[in-house]
């Protein structure tokens, strides 16, 4: 199916607006370690109820084996490809400056909402709700940018700017996402959501749990996983 321009970037607005609001609370206060394991683990659970209940299902009623295996395996390999350009990025300018962070935060927003306009393949409840899990990813990553530049130094002022940056880059992925969406023929449908479940895979089991376990966990937190699931698997029956 074709993605409306106008619906994507109103829903991606979201996110967009969560990535600010996070590096600006972050100069207010800083949030606790338990607080940002739970937040992670939520995050997660919803990115992960939205592959399990939508995405998924989407792709095995389609049955077209073969882009779904070859776009998959290129978001996989993409994925592990920036992790390791990260990684290099991280080592070679250790100390010396934030511009390799602040890259990096800027191919995961523009990927996260890249996602957000390839998912209304699967429709547009599906864009909705893999919209709000990223609401909470992506405000967790303005937290990080936040936090991160002030630590080294860097005015509120610089913060804000940097943020509205990143926001903008969720809604040209977005826009980029959805174009791709309603240029290709229905056959590479397939291929671009299978691709963005790869990587959501990767997001959820990567990167949000793993740094969600950085940090010593209690049940509380752990059970925020299942209470992302369930809540958005809810939200999926009633809407």
């Amino acid at each position: 199916m074709t993605a409306n321009l106008s619906t994507v970037l109103k829903y991606a607005a979201m996110p967009a607006i969560a990535v600010v609001f996070g590096a600006l609370a972050s100069l207010v206060r800083q949030p606790s370690a338990g607080l940002r394991s739970a937040i992670q683990h939520f995050a997660a659970g919803t990115v992960f109820s939205v592959l399990a209940v939508e995405l998924l299902p989407d792709l095995m009623h389609r049955r077209l084996p073969w882009p779904t295996f070859i776009g998959f395996t290129v978001g996989v390999a993409f994925m592990l490809a920036l992790k390791w350009f990260g990684e290099k990025g991280e080592s070679e300018n250790a100390g010396r400056n934030t511009r390799s962070l602040v890259t990096a935060m800027g191919v995961d927003t523009s990927l996260d909402g890249a996602l957000i306009g390839l998912s209304f393949a699967a429709g547009a409840k599906q864009g909705l709700l893999l919209t709000i899990g990223l609401v909470l990813e992506l405000l967790f990553l303005g937290v990080s940018c936040g936090t991160s530049l002030r630590g080294a130094g860097q005015s509120g002022f610089k913060v804000a700017g940097t943020a509205g940056l990143l926001g903008l880059t969720v809604l040209a992925g977005a826009g980029l996402g959805a174009l791709a969406l309603n240029a290709v023929a229905p056959v590479y449908v397939d291929a671009l959501l299978s691709f963005g479940v790869a990587a959501l895979l990767y997001l959820v089991t990567e990167e949000l749990l793993v740094e969600a376990h950085e940090e010593r966990e209690t049940p509380i937190q752990t059970a925020m996983f299942f209470l992302g699931f369930i809540l958005l698997f809810m939200i999926d029956m009633l809407v």
